[in-house]
């Protein structure tokens, strides 16, 4: 197992193309990790359901709005914020199409209507290891 960072490093989050995110139960157990694209916004770091709010990983998200981050190998607990602002959503849109614009079918899906109603900041929390 990974040890869980408590220095959240926007830039390694943000470097590789996919990163795995996993929310945690009730119980305060992890579910499954999920690999998902995210984009970092100035010192804020995204990510969106492809699927929208019906997604698996996404909807375990709403039981505590916590779980971790893993990518560049560092691990982080995190917090999930629902983001719904215009404004916000059109620059992770761009984001979005800068860092992954060689796809470009998944970039249409990730900048839908659907992907932008599942859009979280994942905001550092203190561990709890």
């Amino acid at each position: 197992m990974r040890e869980i960072m408590t220095t959240f490093d926007l830039t390694a989050l943000d470097r590789p193309d996919e990163v795995e995110i996993t929310s945690l139960r009730e119980d305060g157990t992890a579910r499954s990790y999920r690999v998902i694209w995210g984009v970092r916004l100035d010192d804020d770091f995204y990510v969106r359901s492809v699927r929208g709010p019906s997604a698996a990983w996404f909807r375990g998200t709403r039981t505590r709005h916590e779980g971790r981050i893993r990518a560049g190998g560092a691990e982080y607990d995190v917090s999930f914020v629902d983001i719904d602002d215009e404004e916000v959503n059109d620059r992770i849109d761009a984001a979005y199409r800068a860092k992954y614009r060689r796809y470009s079918s998944p970039v249409r899906s990730i900048t839908s209507p659907a992907a932008r109603s599942a859009t979280l900041k994942v905001v550092p929390r203190p561990s709890s290891s």
